[in-house]
């Protein structure tokens, strides 16, 4: 009885932290907006996913992401032939720095 319950358990917890990072909305829309300014916040995007976010934005050699302490992916891409550096914060919005 407690091997089932040890199991029932982790199953749970196992759900419980891979529906964790779908319960942000942004996660799912696939609509990219660009704003002046970040949000700060807990970012529910991997690196891939913020990376293929700020590529569907219209930026390319997107270079190595990191998240700042506003739980912001930031990095350096180029668009329009200009180096810049690119955030995307935890809502999906990307914008220039």
């Amino acid at each position: 009885m407690k091997l089932i319950l040890v199991a029932a358990s982790a199953a749970i917890l196992v759900a419980s932290s891979a529906g964790a990072q779908s319960n942000n909305p942004a996660v799912k829309d696939p609509t990219v907006a660009t704003t002046k300014a970040t949000a700060k916040g807990h970012n529910s995007f991997t690196e891939s996913q913020a990376r293929g976010r700020i590529a569907k934005a219209g930026y390319t050699h997107i270079g190595k992401l990191t998240q700042n302490e506003n739980g912001v992916w930031q990095g350096q891409a180029v668009k329009d032939g200009k180096t810049v550096t690119v955030a995307l914060d935890y809502k999906g919005n990307v914008s220039v720095h």
